[in-house]
This record gives C-alpha cells, sequence and structure tokens, in this order.
C-alpha cells in the first residue's frame, strides 16, 4: 500500500532532520544509500558460480584439495556479492526552503517530539 502524501512529507522531514541533526549516526548505520554497485554484484557471483563448478569437479575427480579450493573460490564470491562498497558515500538530500521553519505559527513534527523527549527525560511527563 503506497503512502499517503502527508506520510511521504512526514518522511521526508523526518530524514532531513536526522541528516540535519545527527549526520555521524547516518554515517555509522548506512554508510551507502546510493545504487549498488551492479559490475561487483555480477564479478561476485560469476566467482561464485566459478567456485561452485571447481567444488563439483573436486568431488567428481576425488580431489580433495580441488574441493577445497572451490570451496574458497565460492567464499570470495559471496564476499564480493555481500562486502558493503569501499568508496562513494552519497550526500544527504538538500534541504527544501521550508526546512526548519515552523508551518503556521506551529512547531515541526521533529521538534515537538524533540520537546516530548527532553521532557519525558527530565521526569517531568
Amino acid at each position: 500500500m503506497p503512502l499517503s502524501e502527508q506520510e511521504q512529507r512526514l518522511l521526508e522531514e523526518m530524514e532531513r532532520s536526522l541528516y540535519h541533526n545527527d549526520a555521524d549516526f547516518v554515517a555509522t548505520v548506512n554508510p551507502n544509500r546510493g545504487r549498488p554497485n551492479y559490475r561487483v554484484l555480477v564479478v561476485g557471483v560469476l566467482v561464485g558460480v566459478l567456485g561452485i563448478a571447481t567444488l563439483v569437479a573436486g568431488v567428481i575427480v576425488r580431489q580433495p584439495l580441488v574441493g577445497i579450493l572451490g570451496f574458497a573460490v565460492m567464499f570470495v564470491g559471496v564476499l564480493l556479492i555481500f562486502a558493503p562498497p569501499r568508496t562513494g558515500s552519497v550526500p544527504p538530500p538538500k534541504e527544501s526552503p521550508t526546512q526548519g521553519k515552523p508551518r503556521g505559527g506551529s512547531s515541526t513534527f521533529m521538534s515537538n517530539l524533540n520537546d516530548r523527549w527532553e521532557k519525558r527525560q527530565d521526569g517531568r511527563e
């Protein structure tokens, strides 16, 4: 079920606020929000398939060293597929002109949440 326009705006506002207020946390949790590197993905799959083929060939010819080598090649292929990229982090989205400005004289959603959190931490609520 797709999000409504209000929910999408709210989600975008929360994301901008997160990037603005806690950029270190965002960089730690999700260092690369960009597109996956399909070239590395394809190479990883091909290396994995080659490793499986080598493993099967080692079993067929009854050579444990060939099977072990096949397993190692297969493992490297899987690491290539699932390892995070080393470079190319994407900068946070640009802030909209209305960001940080209260709408209609009221505070924003995130500032309300922050105020509630601070009250809870102070024991006032």
